[in-house]
C-alpha cells in the first residue's frame, strides 16, 4: 500500500523516555497541540486523530503525517499499552485518508 504524504504537515511524536500511558498521552497533547479538554484516554486519542478540526492548523488543509520515534523502549516495557496505542494509530489512519502515522525503526532511540 502506498500513501502520498508529500506536502502533509509533519508532526514529530517523540516517545523517548515515556514510561506509561499517562506519559504517552502528555506527549500526544504537546506534539499534536491537542485542546485542554482532551480526555487523555484511548478513545479521546482515537477521536482526536480522526478529527481534523483539532489538528494543528496547517494540517487541516494539507493533511497530517505523524512520525513516531523513540517508541521501542515503551513498547518493550508496556507491551499491552503499546499494542493498544499502535491499534489506535492504525485504525485512525485507516479511516482518515488525510492522516498517516509512521513508526520510525532504528535510529538513536533503540
Amino acid at each position: 500500500m502506498t500513501h502520498d504524504v508529500a506536502g502533509r504537515h509533519v508532526v514529530a511524536l517523540d516517545l523517548d523516555g515515556v514510561a506509561d500511558k499517562a506519559g504517552l498521552m502528555e506527549r500526544c497533547v504537546r506534539a499534536l497541540e491537542l485542546p485542554d479538554w482532551f480526555g487523555r484516554n484511548w478513545d479521546a486519542l482515537a477521536d482526536s486523530l480522526g478529527d481534523s478540526s483539532v489538528w494543528p492548523a496547517p494540517a487541516v488543509e494539507k493533511g497530517l503525517l505523524v512520525v513516531v520515534t523513540g517508541w521501542q523502549a515503551y513498547a518493550k516495557a508496556r507491551p499491552e499499552e503499546w499494542e493498544i496505542a499502535r491499534d489506535v494509530f492504525a485504525q485512525a489512519a485507516d479511516v482518515t485518508p488525510a492522516l498517516t502515522v509512521a513508526l520510525v525503526l532504528g535510529g538513536s532511540h533503540q
